[in-house]
């Protein structure tokens, strides 16, 4: 087992929700910026542990074997049926 194996297989859930939330924002929690590096660094650890800990089928997220699921337009239809996303008024137009 490698370094980066055994720290993405002993990582809190905490621990990823803050990597996640410094990936999304661009900024520690301090309300620092993360370098072009550490941003890097930070979404590959993400990335790592979606793909070995989380069992994600939803579009555009790492599955199990790494890579991403692509949705097709029928299933993401599917998915959404019956769901309104936004409803507006003719007036609101």
């Amino acid at each position: 087992m490698t370094d980066i194996d055994k720290m993405i297989d002993e990582m809190p859930d905490e621990v990823y929700a803050r990597l996640l939330s410094a990936v999304e924002l661009g900024k520690w929690e301090d309300g620092s910026v993360l370098s072009a590096e550490q941003r890097d660094s930070t979404q590959q650890l993400v990335m790592l542990y979606q793909a070995r800990r989380l069992n994600q089928t939803d579009h555009f997220t790492i599955n199990r074997q790494g890579g991403v699921n692509e949705l097709s337009k029928a299933e993401l239809k599917r998915q959404f049926k019956g769901e309104n996303i936004a409803a507006f008024k003719e007036d609101e137009l």
